[in-house]
């Protein structure tokens, strides 16, 4: 059974690093501010989701799986109510969303290039 949970435990750590990263590369590669508010929030959310679930499996029962629990619930709480805060602050700000078709590409609405 251990060795069950030892292997549980390290798919979720390994699962939770590759959306790290990949919510790194996509903050570094997506065109403009608001694809690259969904890599962090990919990254906040289901990275350090998985990365927390498979602590919580390395710990067992014990008093640091109920503060990895606080945690998670936190980040679980916090990450996309502060990625649509920046979202809409931006938009308060003008800054617009690039469409494929769009001459702006999601520059503030009302500024001349």
């Amino acid at each position: 059974m251990e060795a069950i949970i030892n292997l549980l435990s390290w798919l979720f750590l390994l699962s939770g690093g590759l959306f790290c990263i990949t919510g790194m590369i996509g903050l570094i590669r997506f065109p403009d501010l608001f694809t690259r508010l969904h890599g962090a929030s990919v990254t906040d959310t289901l990275g350090a989701g998985f990365i927390v679930i498979g602590l919580i499996l390395q710990s067992g029962f014990t008093l640091v799986t109920a503060k990895l629990i606080i945690i998670m619930g936190l980040i679980l709480l916090t990450s996309p109510v502060a990625t649509h805060a920046l979202a809409q602050a931006a938009l308060h700000a003008g800054i617009l969303p690039k469409l494929d078709n769009d001459e702006t590409g999601g520059h503030i609405a009302g500024e001349d290039e």
